[in-house]
This record gives C-alpha cells, sequence and structure tokens, in this order.
C-alpha cells in the first residue's frame, strides 16, 4: 500500500536537485568556510554565490543575509536581540508560530509589554487593530506571513506601507518582522513590497534541508547576537558555517521561480481545491480559516463529534499522514490555541485536521484520503459522547 504524505506544512522532501549539490561539501570540498587557505575559500566562495541566490530572491543585498539553525533561531535572534534590555513595548499576533509566541511571553516575564493581536474569525489580523495596538515605546511589530496551521495569508504588505508612514513622524522607528517561513515556497517574498526590517525562512518548507534557515536584517540595523563567537555573519551569528546546508538551502530557493515552479503551484492548488470540495461534503464538517486568502497548499477543517488525535491515528494505520496543527506543538493534547483565538469552541477545537499537499502529491492520494477518511469519521462518531 502507497502511503500518502499530507503533512509538507510540518516538513517537505529534499530535492533530487538540491541532494546532489550539497553532497560533495559533506566529504570532498568539506573545507570550514572560515579558513584563509584553498579549502576554506572554496567553502566560503559556495555560501557567498548561496546569498546572493537569497538576496537576489528576497530583492535584497547579500550582506543582509544571515544564515541561521532556521527559523526559531532566526525568530529568536529578533526578538531577544532588539529587547535584550527587556524595555520597551512588542506586537505581535496570537497565532505566530510557537517560537515567536514563547518567545514574546518570555520576555513579557522579563518587563517587556508585549500586545498579542488576536485575529478575526476568518484567520486574518485585522492590520488595523496592529496599528491601533502602536504605543509610543513600541520598538517591535512581528506578524507572520502565512499561519503555520491555517494557512491564512496575513496582510504584511498594508502593515509595512502603514508603518513607513508612521515612522516618518517618530523619532524611534517601529522595527517591522515577519516570520515567513509557510509562504516562501507560495508568495511574493520582494522585501521592497514587504517592507520588513527582518524576514525569517527554513530550508526545510522549501524541500531543502532541515537545520539551516536565513534571517534577513536590514542594513544598518544593529541587534544584539544571540550568540556570541566568531566573526561569521558581521559577529551577529557566530559558529561554524553548515556549508552542506548553505549550499542546499540557495540551491531550494534558486528553483522557486519559472514556469515549472508557477505549475507546481497551480497543480497544488487544483488538488487542494478538489480535496476541500469533497471533504465539506462530510456532514458537520467546516474549513478553519479563509476560503481565499489562504495558501495554495493548506486545508484546516473542524469535524464536529470527532476527536482529531484519534482521526489522526487512524489515517495513520491507513498510510496517510496529515497533522492536527504545528509540528512544534504536537506532544501537546490542548486544542488549538490558532482556532481558539479565532473563537472555535474548545471542544470543537479537538476535532481539527490540517492537510498540507505538496508537489508529489496526486489526484489519485486526495480520492484515497477522502475515502478513508468518511470511514474512519463514520466510526468515530459511532463512539462520541456528544452524538
Amino acid at each position: 500500500m502507497k502511503k500518502i504524505y499530507f503533512d509538507n506544512a510540518a516538513t517537505t522532501p529534499v530535492d533530487k536537485r538540491v541532494l546532489k549539490e550539497m553532497l560533495p561539501y559533506f566529504s570532498d570540498d568539506f573545507g570550514n568556510a572560515s579558513s584563509i587557505h584553498s579549502f576554506g575559500q572554496k567553502a566560503g566562495a559556495a555560501i557567498l554565490k548561496a546569498k546572493d541566490i537569497i538576496a537576489q530572491f528576497l530583492d535584497s543585498q547579500p550582506e543582509e543575509i544571515i544564515f541561521t539553525s532556521g527559523a526559531t533561531e532566526s525568530n529568536n535572534t529578533v526578538l531577544k536581540g532588539l529587547f535584550s534590555d527587556y524595555k520597551g513595548h512588542l506586537i505581535i499576533s496570537a497565532i505566530e508560530h510557537p517560537c515567536v509566541l514563547e518567545t514574546a511571553k518570555f520576555l513579557e516575564s522579563k518587563g517587556v509589554e508585549v500586545n498579542f493581536i488576536k485575529p478575526e474569525k476568518n484567520g486574518i489580523i485585522d492590520y488595523r487593530k496592529v496599528l491601533k495596538a502602536i504605543k509610543k515605546n513600541t520598538r517591535l511589530i512581528s506578524i507572520m506571513y502565512a499561519n503555520n496551521e491555517i494557512g491564512t495569508i496575513q496582510p504584511i504588505g498594508k502593515i509595512g506601507k502603514k508603518l513607513k508612514e508612521i515612522n516618518q513622524h517618530r523619532k524611534n522607528k517601529i522595527l517591522f518582522h515577519s516570520d515567513a517561513v509557510q509562504a516562501a515556497y507560495f508568495l511574493p517574498m520582494s522585501i521592497k513590497r514587504l517592507r520588513v526590517d527582518f524576514l525569517s525562512l527554513s530550508g526545510h518548507k522549501i524541500y531543502g534541508p532541515k537545520g539551516v534557515g536565513v534571517l534577513y536584517v536590514k542594513k544598518e540595523i544593529k541587534i544584539t547576537p544571540l550568540m556570541h563567537g566568531g566573526h561569521q555573519e558581521n559577529s551577529l551569528r557566530a559558529g561554524t558555517y553548515n556549508v552542506p546546508g548553505i549550499i542546499g538551502l540557495g540551491k531550494a530557493v534558486s528553483l522557486l521561480s519559472g514556469l515549472a515552479h508557477q505549475k507546481s503551484i497551480d497543480k497544488i492548488k487544483k488538488l487542494r481545491d478538489s480535496l476541500i470540495q469533497e471533504v465539506l461534503k462530510i456532514k458537520g464538517a467546516s474549513l478553519n480559516g479563509d476560503l481565499d486568502t489562504r495558501l495554495p497548499n493548506n486545508a484546516n477543517f473542524l469535524f464536529k463529534n470527532v476527536e482529531g488525535e484519534s482521526l489522526l491515528l487512524r489515517l495513520d494505520m491507513a498510510g496517510i499522514a496529515c497533522s492536527t496543527g504545528s509540528a512544534c506543538a504536537s506532544g501537546s493534547l490542548k486544542p488549538s490555541y490558532v482556532l481558539l483565538s479565532m473563537g472555535v469552541k474548545q471542544e470543537d477545537a479537538h476535532g481539527s485536521l490540517r492537510v498540507s499537499i505538496g508537489r508529489d502529491n496526486t489526484q489519485q492520494d486526495v480520492d484515497r484520503f477522502v475515502r478513508v477518511l468518511k470511514k474512519e469519521i463514520k466510526k468515530l462518531r459511532k463512539f462520541s459522547p456528544f452524538k
């Protein structure tokens, strides 16, 4: 029986072209990129090439690209780096990834004032509420580009535009950060269009390797490093370069353009639309988040009188991998904080299922998923105490 992977929001498989690009840097071109001899220079040159590729993708400058271990480190670097004195005011959304939410809560425990902006019922943040929350001591606004659970796309460009107007009349400029991990494969990523000062990416969401990411830092902005040590990345991110990972990330980013990439997105969206149409025919099924303003690969459902974890396990036993929410929160039996913040009742929030389609999926996968889903939901509802 062929297994079906419908959890691409958690991670994607490494593209064979990416792996091929990485392989020489594990054993043949193994030099430390910080060394001045020829081995190191070869690795260093490959890193600079990756920076050029990513800078072009983001419409930024190569020196503004900082390599990290992933978006968790990137996000922590921005928030902790700007609030290293534990003073000032931070605005984030209530539906941020745990690595932003928990960092904000940590800063709050140390004295930073934090506003958590709840989304509307459709899972989209009202940009006017973000702007209304601004105070004299506001130092940073951090709003994700697209939500990792329900896939809703947030008005980053609009916030950035309005913030630029507000900053013209402020002595202490408010900086703007966006966790763009889920958006990178599908949405426009021009820094000039988004008007952000910081942006975070991860390789493993775009068919690149795990354990490597990017932090874009606008030129001339100074933040306190998260880690101290060597001189790497203009002393902002100490530590030996993960050369194979960086090369892989650069290659993965280089594939995010052109006709083939657009065809991939179109195919994924067509499958996702087909899946949503069929699943919503199930009695008691509803879609979490806005139908239109969402990522092309995401479908997040709520099933009345069904326990999400039980459904997830039954699907897995049938050879279908899905999720109930963020992979970083999968060890928790609590209902999704994203759904609760949207006003979903706690007992209903337990019945959620996230399906995130990838470029290797087929219509046959969708058809089989729907058949199995209907069967398993029928079984689970027989034992539901809420019938």
